[in-house]
């Protein structure tokens, strides 16, 4: 057998083996544990170069932080001159042709903060009304809310310019209101989204009211300000123009602000609608003068009225069937807003969602403003009796195209016609008013234009809330209506305007 030996060395004569007696119960009885050594203090050279090295890393790490904070500081004059780039070219572009000198600048920057308050509230209550509520409760409430603002609409709409007009200093003030009231209203909404207040609808209504309301007095205050250098057309093509870059720079902010719960939407907007309503004071003086301005009749003939010094005059022919005839898109534009929010909330197109969708309608409707207002500003003639015809023959033939192929794309050219054709119908109503209305009385034929046609867009939105949502029997109804509008356009045209008899012999 082969003996088993140890690699460990024998003890001392003079030394015990541990295996020969027996541990006390107090005694470690894991031998050989052997401490470690004690830490030897480095050399002086080592501990030298370590500091050194530590030193140079520190200094590597304050030039990385000084470089990163150059470029942060860069990158941020950059944004910063960018932005001031992009600020002073928007003033410089509202300061053009004489626009500046006049006070019109002023007007065009006031018209971009009302957009976008107007699309901070917009995103709002769209996300609130459509979107979070059943779809029969949300449209009662929203026919009902509809239903309330046609009151307003033909009671004191058609009141404003004229009582504008009989007091002197008050249509700054009163520009200054609309924007005032708005941002009281847009703070007792964002209460309102959260706690499911009563004062939803009221508040909301109030809201409208007065962006219409402001839309009459902003119409009345555009020909004061206007500069020799611009015709009336551009003037408003400009003014127009502005909204909607203010709407374009405002609407991802709200949509941002939104994430965090739809009342931020309209904290933004308050704030807006806190700066318009600062603007809107500064406007220049120019905005209250009324002196030698008459007042607008639908009917009768030129005549002073008993107890009032000013002549009424009867509206033009021409601007009559250019008003009528831009009644149509105005309806559509309605319409399609309603009928297709709740349409795409309950029948959406394959596996687009709903928000999406109705985002792609009004996005195109949107281009399509955008592009007939730069289609008016640079054109030098156009010729208002045929485009605001054309404009509703093509409402009329893309509805009917929408309702045989409905889908994407057609929704998409739906879309896009109905802001075209609204655009150059209004540009078109606008210069007809310029070219046949004497100066001293088109505040009043503004101010009734612009009522009128906010009045066809409300019954567009009513029919469009009332209408079944099948998109084929919904589109349908909407040509059958333009279709029979652009025939009475047609037949009440004046007789000026129809082509002549032949002659007999």
């Amino acid at each position: 057998m082969v003996p088993v030996t140890s690699d460990r060395p024998d003890p001392s004569p003079g030394q015990a083996r541990e295996h020969d007696h027996e541990p006390d119960p107090g005694e470690d009885t894991q031998p050989y544990r052997v401490s470690p050594p004690p830490p030897s203090a480095p050399a002086p050279g080592a501990v030298r170069r370590s500091l050194s090295g530590a030193a140079k890393g520190v200094r590597a790490a304050g030039r990385g932080a000084r470089a990163a904070g150059r470029g942060a500081r860069v990158a941020g004059r950059g944004a910063g001159t960018a932005g001031q780039y992009a600020v002073s070219q928007a003033r410089r572009a509202a300061r053009a042709e004489g626009a500046g000198d006049s006070g019109l600048s002023r007007l065009i920057e006031l018209h971009a903060f009302n957009a976008a308050g107007d699309a901070a509230v917009a995103i709002s209550l769209a996300g609130t009304l459509f979107f979070q509520v059943p779809t029969g409760e949300a449209r009662g409430q929203v026919a009902l809310f509809l239903g309330l603002t046609m009151l307003p609409f033909a009671i004191v709409a058609p009141l404003i310019g004229p009582f504008l007009d009989r007091f002197s200093h008050g249509r700054r003030w009163a520009v200054g209101a609309t924007m005032a009231i708005r941002a009281f209203l847009c703070w007792v909404l964002a209460t309102a989204v959260i706690t499911g207040s009563a004062w939803l609808f009221p508040a909301a209504l109030g809201v409208l009211v007065a962006s219409k309301a402001y839309g009459v007095t902003r119409a009345a205050a555009v020909p004061r300000l206007l500069p020799p250098e611009l015709t009336l057309v551009k003037a408003n093509a400009r003014v127009s123009l502005a909204g909607v870059v203010g709407a374009a720079i405002s609407a991802p902010l709200a949509i941002g602000a939104s994430t965090f719960g739809p009342e931020w939407s309209l904290r933004y907007g308050f704030m807006v609608f806190v700066l318009a309503t600062i603007w809107a004071i500064r406007l220049p003086d120019k905005v209250d003068a009324s002196q030698g301005e008459g007042e607008l009749v639908l009917t009768g003939s030129t005549a002073v009225s008993a107890g009032s010094r000013r002549p009424k005059t009867r509206i033009p022919s021409a601007v009559a069937f250019a008003l009528r005839a831009n009644c149509g898109p105005r309806w559509l534009s309605g319409f399609l807003t309603m009928f297709m929010a709740f349409l795409l909330r309950d029948n959406p197109i394959g596996d687009w969602k709903p928000e999406l969708l109705l985002g792609l309608v009004i996005g195109a409707a949107g281009f399509g403003n955008t592009l007939g207002i730069a289609i008016g500003s640079l054109l030098r003639k156009l010729n208002p009796a045929a485009t605001v015809v054309l404009a509703l023959l093509a409402d009329a033939v893309v509805v009917v195209i929408a309702a045989l192929f409905y889908g994407l794309l057609a929704l998409a050219l739906l879309g896009l016609t109905a802001g075209l054709a609204q655009s150059l119908a209004k540009l078109s109503l606008d210069s007809t008013i310029q070219r046949d209305v004497p100066s001293r009385i088109q505040a009043s034929a503004f101010a009734r234009s612009d009522t009128t046609l906010q009045l066809a867009w409300v019954i567009g939105g009513f029919v469009g809330i009332a209408m079944p949502l099948n998109p084929q029997l919904g589109l349908g109804i909407a040509a059958g209506v333009l279709g029979a509008w652009a025939t009475f356009v047609l037949i009440s045209r004046p007789a000026r305007m129809r082509p002549a008899a032949p002659a007999t012999t």
